[in-house]
């Protein structure tokens, strides 16, 4: 089998961007991800990172938010120690420890959760793994090797992470995969869910639900700084998008005028509750109906782009640079959704 090697999807200064940021040193190499799997143009220049901060946001009960560079990871922090959901890439995976340490103190680093495959939320994997600390004893601690955490994923993630060239650390791979509908621990005095959302943006994504601290992660399959981005090449589809949007609006509860209540992090952009997941899963929809109605007419790709459909949500959503150009996204949308009018039509 052909092993594929995948970008970094990120967010930087508010506009969705591929880019090839990733440190030699995590072996995750840079990618072919372009849509459909068609050639990738040149890799642009290594983004400079030296500038970038990363800010800590209490978001309530154990949860914190760590966000730079347009890139966010989550923390619980309690007296089981501290676990990481998303380890951001790998130029900014000394700055997240140092954040870490900062919020956590002297607790140990016992546990990873990755939300999907992509480097800008596994690439500080082998920093972060390797200052944590296994609780082992026995017979069992010359076992645990260079495994220092639990590292949490779906089985598609870990698949994908082994086909990446060259291949990657071992302590940056996944080492309590599930293949079900969800997986339950219980870390820090609460029920830490995680939900798979099949072919979303990857087919390996999940939602990380702390019920205790009513907060959600959400990976990329929300994020509200741009259209959102969809991999078909990855198992992505534009409708498990929605549909993964409509299973946190299920988890979420909104507090008084719709206002906090469950919290929302997502995998770029800002803090949200659950009337910003409706805003963004409403627009999707929209934008859904209105291309299926367009390829139900039977027009071609260029004349859904001169019909200006996303017009009402270009200002807030849209790109003119970058890999994930409002360009790109109608393309995206358009395929996905003709390919799967033409496989009901069969």
């Amino acid at each position: 089998m052909m092993k594929r090697t995948f970008g970094t999807w990120g967010i930087v200064a508010a506009a969705v961007a591929m880019g090839a940021v990733l440190s030699t040193a995590t072996g995750l190499a840079q990618g072919q991800g372009r849509q459909g799997g068609a050639p990738a143009a040149a890799a642009p220049a290594q983004p400079n990172f030296d500038n970038v901060q990363i800010e800590a946001l209490h978001v309530q009960g154990n949860i914190w938010m760590l966000t730079g560079g347009g890139f966010n990871s989550a923390i619980s922090v309690g007296p089981d120690g501290i676990m990481v959901v998303d380890t951001m890439l790998a130029p900014l995976s000394q700055k997240l420890l140092a954040k870490i340490r900062e919020v956590g103190g002297n607790r140990p680093i016992r546990a990873i959760i990755n939300t999907h495959t992509h480097p800008d939320h596994v690439g500080g994997n082998p920093v972060i793994n390797d200052a944590a600390v296994s609780v082992v004893a026995g017979n069992f601690a010359a076992q645990a090797g260079d495994r220092k955490a639990q590292i949490f994923a779906h089985e598609n993630t870990q698949n994908r992470m082994l086909q990446l060239t060259p291949p990657i650390p071992s302590s940056a791979m996944p080492t309590d995969v599930f293949f079900t509908r969800q997986k339950q621990i219980f870390f820090n005095g609460e029920a830490v869910m995680m939900y798979h959302q099949p072919n979303a943006h990857t087919d390996g994504d999940i939602i990380v639900f702390f019920r205790r601290s009513d907060v959600i992660v959400t990976g990329d399959v929300y994020t509200n700084s741009g259209f959102p981005v969809f991999q078909k090449a990855q198992g992505g589809s534009f409708q498990g998008l929605i549909d993964a949007q409509n299973n946190i609006i299920d988890l979420t509860v909104p507090k008084e005028k719709e206002e906090g209540g469950t919290y929302v992090i997502p995998g770029h952009g800002r803090l949200g509750d659950e009337w910003d997941v409706v805003d963004y899963r409403d627009m999707n929809t929209i934008i859904r109906d209105r291309f299926q109605d367009a390829i139900k007419k039977g027009q071609t790709l260029d004349q859904v782009k001169a019909a200006g459909l996303l017009k009402d949500y270009e200002g807030r959503y849209g790109a003119t640079a970058g890999f994930w150009t409002t360009n790109s996204f109608i393309e995206a949308v358009y395929n996905d959704l003709k390919g799967s009018a033409q496989s009901s039509a069969r």
